[in-house]
């Protein structure tokens, strides 16, 4: 078998990273191609690179984060609230690991939602499925589910993820259903995933919004138990730029 059929029948078979590193080990001259156990490692370690990237852009694009951006596009100042090492502390995403949940707060254009879309990228990188909602869509899709018959379907989607980032909550009222869906999914992440809240709402003000007392406690019971925060101030950043 010449070389070109071999590496169209790695194409075939899916091995396309090692079919990339065949080709270019082929086209060195003789005296620089390297020794036999050489060749097998690089073509091994390079299909094993083709599929990380490709199981990494996967799992960015099935994400649907609201902000192509990423940690060091954040910008940090003391007016902020927010520094390097807070950040820091997050980008090994060891808080994922734990099952913790991270709150964002702070005024409309703080920078809330690119921070959540930045730490939601990271985790992608580092191999955990991360979903994007706000909760506008997610009040849609909580909706269209239980009316097709396919909750539980959907529900069980929200599990395998490990990291589930829900942006503005706080900014429309809930309705009975939704209260009891997000009871539910915490319910099934609690201790397993973590989830990222960004809000205008401070904590604080969360039992309140949610309007129901005993919702209200059992759904924050769930979200504090394990739990840091991130309280951004100062001005919007989109009357800066």
């Amino acid at each position: 078998m010449n070389v070109q059929a071999t590496i169209t029948l790695m194409n075939k078979m899916k091995l396309e990273g090692m079919a990339n590193a065949y080709q270019a080990i082929h086209q060195l001259p003789i005296n620089n191609q390297p020794t036999t156990h050489e060749s097998i490692a690089n073509l091994v370690d390079a299909e094993m690179q083709s599929r990380a990237s490709k199981r990494t852009n996967m799992l960015i694009r099935l994400s649907r984060l609201r902000y192509k951006a990423s940690l060091h596009d954040i910008k940090y100042n003391a007016d902020r609230n927010i520094d390097k090492q807070t950040i820091a502390s997050l980008a090994d995403c060891s808080f994922i690991d734990r099952s913790e949940n991270l709150f964002i707060t702070g005024a409309t254009g703080c920078g809330k939602s690119f921070i959540g879309c930045a730490i939601g990228y990271q985790a992608c990188l580092y191999g955990h499925r991360t979903l994007y909602f706000n909760m506008n869509r997610l009040c849609k899709q909580i909706a269209v589910a239980k009316v097709d018959g396919t909750f539980i379907k959907w529900i069980n989607k929200l599990q395998k993820a490990k990291l589930i980032i829900l942006d503005d909550f706080g900014l429309q009222k809930l309705s009975h259903d939704v209260k009891l869906a997000l009871l539910q999914i915490l319910e099934d992440r609690y201790g397993k995933a973590s989830t990222i809240i960004a809000s205008q709402l401070p904590v604080k003000a969360w039992h309140p919004y949610i309007d129901e007392p005993t919702l209200a406690d059992a759904i924050l019971d769930r979200l504090t138990a394990k739990c840091s925060r991130l309280e951004l101030m100062g001005k919007s950043l989109r009357k800066s730029s």
